[in-house]
Formats: C-alpha cells, sequence, structure tokens
C-alpha cells in the first residue's frame, strides 16, 4: 500500500494556481490552510446538549468544544451517548435541549450549507451496497466543486485493485478505507470520524493515521469517535470521555494520564536495602517499597529530579541501580478508572 504522505503530482488536486498561472502550493489534504479557515469561534461547540429516547435519556447536559483546526476524540463505553451526540452535531437527530453550533451553524435549521463544508464518516459504511468502489468516490466527489483527485485517493488508501468492486463485495477494511475517502474527497472544512479504523490491519490503520494527522494540520477540524486509546493519544489534541450522556474528564491526552495519577520510577538494586534512607532523600509524600527482592518502586510524581536523587542515594550506599523506568498511567487505565470495568 503507498503511504498517504505521498503528493500527487504538481498538476494534481494538491496544487491551486495564482492569477498569473504560477502554482500556490495547496496541503497535501487539498484544505488551503491559514487563517481565512481558522475562524475565532470554535469549530464545534455544544452546550447543555439533552437527549432522551422514551424514559430512556441518552444525552444529559453535554458540553463540548473543539478548536478550528484541531482533533478531539470523543471516547465512552457501548451505550455512553457518542453516536447520539455525533449524529445530532452531523444534523441527523434534533436535540430535546442544549444548543449545538457546527462552523457556526445550526446541525438541523442550515443542514443544507453545513453539508456542504463538512465530511461525515459513519461507522456502518454508509455507500451503496452495488455501487463499485470507484463509482462510491466519483459520485461523492461529483458534490463538491473542488474535490480531491479519486484516482489519487484510492492510490493513498490502497483500494486501487478493488476498484471496480461492488461496495457489497468489499472487505471490512476496505470499506472502511472506501468511507474515509468518501468523507474527505470535498475538502471539507470538519470532519466527523466514526471508529475509522475498525477492522483495518496495521499497515492499513498507520496510513489512516497520517491522513487524519495530516488533515489537522491542513487546519481541517476533526471530531474522532474510537475504542481504540492509543488512537485517541497518537491523534487527539483533546480527550472528552463521557460516561452515561455527561462527561466525566476532558483534557489532553498528557493530562488525563498525569491527572490524580501517581507516577511509578521502579529500579533493580541488590535485596534487602533500607528504604527508610531513601525516604529520607526524597521530598514529602513519596512512597517506598521493595514489592519483590531486589526490585524497588518509588511511587509519587516522578519529576527530572527523583530518578537523580535515587541513583545519588544508591552511589552514597555503594550500590548500583540498574533498569530505571518510569511508568505512568495510560489513557486506557483513566478511561476504565472513570468508567469501570464490567461489559456494556
Amino acid at each position: 500500500m503507498r503511504s498517504a504522505t505521498s503528493p500527487p503530482s504538481s498538476d494534481g488536486p494538491m496544487t491551486d494556481r495564482h492569477p498569473d498561472g504560477s502554482p500556490a502550493a495547496r496541503t497535501s489534504a487539498g484544505v488551503t490552510s491559514g487563517a481565512s479557515r481558522r475562524a475565532a469561534e470554535p469549530a464545534l461547540r455544544v452546550e447543555g446538549l439533552v437527549k432522551s429516547f422514551g424514559d430512556r435519556t441518552a444525552v444529559d447536559g453535554l458540553d463540548l468544544e473543539l478548536a478550528p483546526g484541531s482533533l478531539l476524540a470523543l471516547l465512552g463505553p457501548n451505550g455512553a451517548g457518542k453516536t447520539t451526540t455525533v449524529e445530532i452535531c452531523e444534523g441527523f437527530q434534533s436535540a430535546d435541549a442544549g444548543t449545538v453550533r457546527v462552523l457556526g451553524l445550526d446541525p438541523r435549521r442550515e443542514n443544507d450549507e453545513l453539508r456542504r463544508r463538512i465530511g461525515v464518516m459513519l461507522q456502518g459504511g454508509g455507500a451503496y451496497p452495488g455501487a463499485r468502489a470507484e463509482e462510491m468516490l466519483r459520485l461523492c466527489a461529483a458534490y463538491s466543486a473542488d474535490p480531491l483527485d479519486p484516482d489519487w485517493l484510492l492510490d493513498a488508501l490502497g483500494l486501487v485493485d478493488a476498484a471496480r468492486t461492488p461496495f457489497r463485495r468489499l472487505s471490512g477494511g476496505q470499506q472502511q478505507r472506501l468511507s474515509l475517502a468518501c468523507a474527505i474527497v470535498g475538502r471539507p472544512e470538519m470532519v466527523f470520524l466514526d471508529e475509522p479504523t475498525a477492522g483495518l490491519d496495521a499497515h492499513a490503520r498507520l496510513v489512516v493515521w497520517e491522513i487524519i494527522d495530516r488533515l489537522r494540520g491542513d487546519g481541517v477540524s476533526v471530531l474522532l469517535t474510537t475504542h481504540l486509546m492509543d488512537e485517541a493519544e497518537e491523534l487527539a489534541d483533546h480527550v472528552v470521555i463521557i460516561d452515561r450522556g455527561r462527561v466525566v474528564a476532558d483534557g489532553t491526552p498528557a493530562d488525563l494520564t498525569s491527572r490524580g495519577a501517581e507516577n511509578e520510577l521502579r529500579f533493580t538494586a541488590p535485596r534487602g536495602l533500607d528504604l527508610s534512607l531513601l525516604r529520607l532523600a526524597l521530598p514529602e509524600g513519596y512512597l517506598c517499597s521493595e514489592p519483590t527482592p531486589g526490585n524497588y518502586l518509588v511511587a509519587g510524581a516522578i519529576v527530572p529530579q527523583i530518578p537523580a536523587t535515587v541513583t545519588a542515594w544508591c552511589a552514597r550506599i555503594n550500590v548500583l541501580a540498574t533498569d530505571l523506568r518510569v511508568e505512568t498511567r495510560s489513557l486506557e487505565d483513566v478511561f476504565l478508572d472513570l468508567t469501570g470495568r464490567a461489559l456494556r
């Protein structure tokens, strides 16, 4: 599969021209970067969103904000309200209460105008079952005044060999990649990506990650839902975790993995060291232990001074500390702590 970073030729969709005919560079995902696309207002603002189905409240007073040109990962267990929230933002459903603005527009009242400016990748594919992959992509491109070159997208996403295959006969991974191509072929200002790498192998997943990252680099705002915590950590500028229709955490991936968590410094040294002396050397509040013989643990905020203190202390008592490593909570740890470990 060709890398998504390989640009088309200079006469392809990534190049515009100035009035005098000289080339004007267009960024790799085909969306002009710069201040013209970065309005002062958020690309997405959700305030007090409520949506119920009968006696079940799917979304309960939800607030979200997506900065222009950034990627927000919306995480949550099954039934948390992610899909309902995204469908309201896309204009497929109406809210019972609250305010939603996408690119400054009401997704229900101004849906026709909004459709021209966003791309949507549905979890279920969203393509005509009998349409060939190439036909489906060209149809989506025809709705845009300035689409990307469908041939380039087919090549970038490894779909050239499947171009004449009906959608229903594509593999799950091929369907996912075609759905992504259909979502971005119109050069949207904002894209909604619902589990874009579900069912993809490792190679295809990396290609999709590259495309998403370059979309953001080109000034496209991205709302991503995923069950893959490493995907959110890799791609997101901001993460919002929801459960039972409410926000339970939000922040950058680094913020969430460090917030309220004690990091751990582990090292190996001769067994049976007197850790009371190490506790005296460390700032107040740090815990020291020997969980297994010869394996030591220092728990607390592991700032750069802590490993230096540990190695200096070991040197003073003439022992060698080896295999020093700092372990922090992953985003998956944070997610499970907040939403529980029971199956939904």
